[in-house]
């Protein structure tokens, strides 16, 4: 419960943040997209920047976790089959019990 609203509070700052950068800075600025120059305002352009940086992290989070559960997925299968052959050891009968 304190996380989600610590994470929320995080987001209404950076909200807040940007609503008074962006209000400061009222110009207009020239983008260079190879094919083609945009104009639009600093606001929006700050904004789609956020934007596009917040989704790039969550696809290289989601990159990420899905590599850590194909390792967990691997080494419970490791761990099963380590499990599966000591159990088999445990079960063979002694051959020098003389």
């Amino acid at each position: 419960m304190l996380k989600k609203v610590g994470i929320g509070m995080v987001v209404v700052v950076i909200f807040l943040a940007m609503l008074v950068f962006t209000s400061s800075n009222p110009g207009f600025v020239d983008l260079d997209l190879v094919f083609l120059t945009v104009r639009p305002s600093i606001p929006l352009a700050f904004a789609a920047t956020f934007v596009l940086g917040w989704i790039f992290g969550l696809l290289c989070t989601t990159v990420f976790i899905l590599r850590l559960l194909n390792e967990r997925r691997q080494l419970r299968r490791s761990l099963r089959h380590a499990e599966s052959e000591v159990s088999s050891l445990r079960n063979l009968p002694l051959a020098d019990a003389d």
